[in-house]
């Protein structure tokens, strides 16, 4: 009896295998339901859980988020050993008619029942999101910084999304306005939101709901205050993303706020969005990665009650995450709905 197979591949030029096989279905991001149909999957699985995650289940959970493309096809089982290579190289997980959940070799990465892995179960990455991440873990390493080798790649170039470079644009208009208008509340010498928009009116049309808020509030509360103000390094991220500036500094310092206004000033608003251009996605990849790591780092350091190794600036690597996972739609979340998690 033919064998139906289900592969959830990432990789967004997936295909069918060339090996014998009778194909079924190819669905992807242009398919209707396709989002919510990963949706649910993902759902099923935390449900049947009970709360409690294992790093197996939450890696699959990860990899269903970032799926592109799923085929069906049914295959002969003396031809089952053929799947592995194909299924590796379009970054599959895969789902057989007995209801486990198993990686391109055909080890269960999770058991139908209880859940839990085979030891031997690898999930699927990349082959340049992996050298990617040792890369990053050789330079943290020269820094003193160690990370854990259980924290996995970051989404890769053949999986990932990036944002256009004229929403990333008006999305840097959008956090000069928040962050300035922060600032002078700060310093007790608020500028009037007719002033800012006087200067900068096609930064209003790119608000999020949070910051419209925000804006429309004369008092906001210093947590309010705090948090506007350290837009200025998603800012800096994004001026760097769109190529304006050389470099993305080691986090252990805040940016340039100086600077960051100054290039902001000197734009002009429609040109900046209509000449927008962003810097190859390799390089927003390694700053996701380095980043990425960091985080883990600073947030183990509060957990532990020491200071961050590598003088790492706990803040700045937050807002950076925020503006890394927003460019490259993690969760396909809108700005004020990003997650960080490390």
């Amino acid at each position: 009896m033919p064998v139906q197979v289900f592969a959830y591949c990432t990789d967004r030029d997936a295909n069918w295998p060339e090996f014998p096989h009778q194909s079924g279905t190819r669905r992807d991001l242009s398919t209707a339901g396709f989002d919510q149909h990963l949706i649910e999957m993902v759902g099923q699985i935390f449900e049947k859980s009970g709360g409690e995650i294992s790093q197996s289940v939450y890696g699959v959970c990860r990899h269903l988020q970032r799926t592109n493309v799923i085929l069906s096809f049914e295959i002969e089982a003396e031809y089952l050993e053929a799947i592995a290579p194909w299924a590796w190289e379009c970054n599959a997980i895969l789902f057989l008619p007995d209801g486990n959940i198993r990686d391109p070799n055909g080890a269960v990465l999770v058991e139908r029942e209880s859940l839990q892995p085979d030891p031997q179960a690898q999930l699927p990455f990349p082959v340049e999101a992996r050298s990617r991440k040792v890369q990053t873990e050789l330079e943290l390493r020269n820094r003193g910084i160690d990370t854990p080798e259980s924290l996995p790649p970051v989404i890769g170039a053949c999986e990932v999304h990036v944002r256009p470079a004229d929403e990333v644009a008006w999305r840097a208009l959008a956090l000069f306005v928040v962050a300035v208008r922060a600032e002078s509340l700060a310093t007790g010498e608020a500028i009037p939101l007719d002033a800012l928009r006087a200067k900068q009116p096609l930064a209003f049309q790119a608000m999020t709901p949070w910051e419209e808020a925000f804006l429309a509030n004369e008092t906001p509360g210093e947590d309010d205050v705090s948090a506007a103000g350290w837009r200025y390094e998603s800012l800096a991220t994004l001026q760097w993303a769109l190529g304006l500036s050389a470099s993305l500094s080691f986090p252990d310092e805040i940016c340039d706020v100086p600077a960051a206004a100054k290039l902001m000033m000197s734009v002009d608003a429609r040109d900046f969005v209509a000449e927008a251009k962003l810097r190859p996605v390799e390089q927003i990849l390694d700053a996701l990665d380095l980043n990425y790591r960091l985080l883990w780092a600073t947030r183990q350091a509060m957990i532990n009650n020491v200071d961050p190794p590598g003088g790492i600036e706990g803040g700045v690597v937050a807002e950076r995450q925020h503006s890394l996972n927003w460019l490259t739609c993690f969760e396909n979340a809108d700005w004020d709905d990003v997650d960080t998690p490390s």
